[in-house]
């Protein structure tokens, strides 16, 4: 890279912004700072009933309480223009107001704290220096960026953060302008920025790119590919490590959870000289490497369907679709804890093949687990009836099923009596459940919490195959919309989907006949 890749850091005591920009140039950028204790003290009493701010020899101590906190600097500064005549001592200031300003936020909204609390300086910091939206910046993951989002515009609605239509709890392009890049996830902000860098060279422009990486973030495959291709191109991308020595999870290591001090330091030194090395990278492709070669690897899908808060970046939609196509794959998808226990000693019974099993974000449905919480093997490719019912049957995958439930209780206040299936698996299906429904049922309806291509394409491509669809059946699927939906509360996102109770209560009645009882769940 032309400018500089990691930047160094230099002369920690010249600037007292913590991860800060000391000097910029157009032929070189140094990364300057200096380390700060951060502590956060909850009080109630009316000696201490606001927020305040207060620098020791020690560091920064902030105490707090729900009353919003006095920010008389922070209170100028609507975007980072405001920001580029302040003196230093003034963006110590505002640094100290923006971190009392995200504790006040994220104390009533909830919300990621320790991951912003650690670059309030540094986002000072690039928004004093750099000129964003013209130059763009590239949160890595974009859990860290509400002091961005403070600082580009969007402070009047934090309260809203992470809230049904309300902001995004990480960087989303449509929101703003300044938004350079979404990510949810982690490890794709060189790559990304890469490309930006290379379009604009391309265009003629000279603004700068700047992609912030955390150092959780930099332990994946993705970020040292995109490092080498940035230094075979060397176009002027300018990268930001910040390894504060604590990323949001335990980073992982050949060793198992490493502690989050100097994880990413100590890591990268075991993985130079590791033989274990290789044994990961043999199962890093799912389909060359791993299905072809029918290897018992397992994988464990978490954040299966929607995830309410996380939104659209975390949203596991699609995961049903691209492991169901591959041949040797084992797809299961558990409907309450219990179930999901046993999927786990499936998967660990299989060693012929590999599997995969899907759960979602959130809590379970409160049923009794299995004795010493270990699940039992259970038999490949079989689901389970929970309820008999006549005419119409619903068969569901995964924790939508507790929603299918819901909607034959429902309809047995209309003296509707409905079947409901637990498919367990969407690989392979269980032939002869889907055999019998079809055989004793009118109406078939398939549900799943994932995108089309899924489950339901399953099932009825079984029908078809096996002409089961010549005659007088009527399907019909279920799954999420084609479209990508926004944060909100669980049940907002589910009315959203058309995924509710009383949505599969109202196709059910629709599928009869029954017009005016369908608008009763409507």
């Amino acid at each position: 890279m032309a400018t500089s890749a990691i930047p160094h850091i230099e002369n920690p005591s010249a600037f007292p912004l913590s991860s800060s920009l000391r000097s910029y140039s157009q032929k070189n950028t140094s990364m300057i700072g200096c380390r700060r204790r951060c502590c956060v003290k909850a009080s109630s009493s009316d000696a201490e009933r606001k927020i305040t701010t207060q620098r020791e020899n020690k560091g920064f101590k902030l105490n707090f309480s729900k009353e919003k906190p006095e920010t008389p600097l922070l209170d100028t500064i609507n975007y980072p223009v405001h920001m580029k005549r302040l003196s230093t001592t003034e963006l110590e200031q505002l640094a100290d107001e923006l971190r009392a300003d995200i504790v006040h936020t994220v104390a009533n909204t909830g919300g990621h704290l320790s991951s912003n609390l650690g670059v309030v300086e540094l986002t000072v910091a690039l928004h004093h220096v750099f000129n964003a939206p013209e130059d763009k910046i590239i949160w890595d993951v974009g859990h860290q960026s509400y002091p961005h989002k403070i600082l580009t515009g969007r402070r009047s609605r934090m309260h809203s953060i992470r809230q049904t239509s309300g902001l995004a709890g990480f960087p989303k392009r449509e929101e703003s302008i300044y938004d350079a890049f979404g990510a949810g996830h982690s490890s794709t902000s060189i790559s990304a920025g890469l490309g930006m860098a290379v379009a604009r060279d391309l265009l003629g422009k000279r603004n700068h790119v700047i992609s912030v990486i955390g150092d959780g973030a930099m332990t994946a495959g993705q970020a040292y590919e995109a490092m080498n291709n940035a230094g075979f191109l060397d176009s002027n991308l300018i990268v930001i490590l910040n390894d504060n020595k604590q990323v949001s999870l335990p980073t992982a290591t050949l060793d198992g959870p490493a502690t989050p001090v100097g994880a990413l330091s100590s890591s990268l030194a075991k993985l130079q000289s590791s033989t274990k090395l290789r044994m990961l990278r043999e199962a890093a492709k799912v389909v060359h490497d791993v299905d072809l070669q029918k290897l018992p690897v397992r994988f464990a899908l978490d954040r299966a369907g929607l995830v309410g808060a996380d939104g659209p970046t975390h949203c596991g939609a699609f995961d049903i679709a691209y492991m169901a196509c591959l041949p040797n794959m084992i797809v299961m998808a558990p409907s309450d804890e219990a179930e999901l226990m046993h999927m786990v000693a499936t998967a660990a019974a299989l060693d012929d093949r590999p599997s995969c099993f899907r759960f979602p974000r959130g809590n379970g449905v409160g049923v009794a687990l299995p004795p010493n919480n270990k699940g039992t093997p259970l038999e490949i490719g079989k689901g389970r009836v929970l309820l008999e019912g006549t005419r119409v049957a619903i068969i569901g995958l995964g924790s939508i099923v507790q929603n299918c439930v819901g909607a034959a209780m429902a309809l047995k206040e209309y003296d509707i009596s409905v079947t409901v299936a637990d498919a367990r698996f969407c690989k392979p299906l269980d032939a002869e459940l889907i055999r019998r429904l079809v055989k004793e049922h009118e109406i078939l309806i398939t549900v799943e919490e994932g995108s089309i291509g899924g489950f339901g394409s399953h099932v009825i491509h079984f029908l078809s195959l096996n002409g089961l669809l010549d005659g007088n059946l009527k399907i019909r699927s279920m799954v999420l919309p084609d479209r990508y939906l926004d944060h909100g509360s669980p049940q907002d996102q589910m009315d959203e989907a058309g995924l509710s109770s009383r949505h599969i209560a109202a196709t059910v009645c629709s599928l009869l006949g029954k017009p005016k009882e369908a608008l009763q769940f409507h």
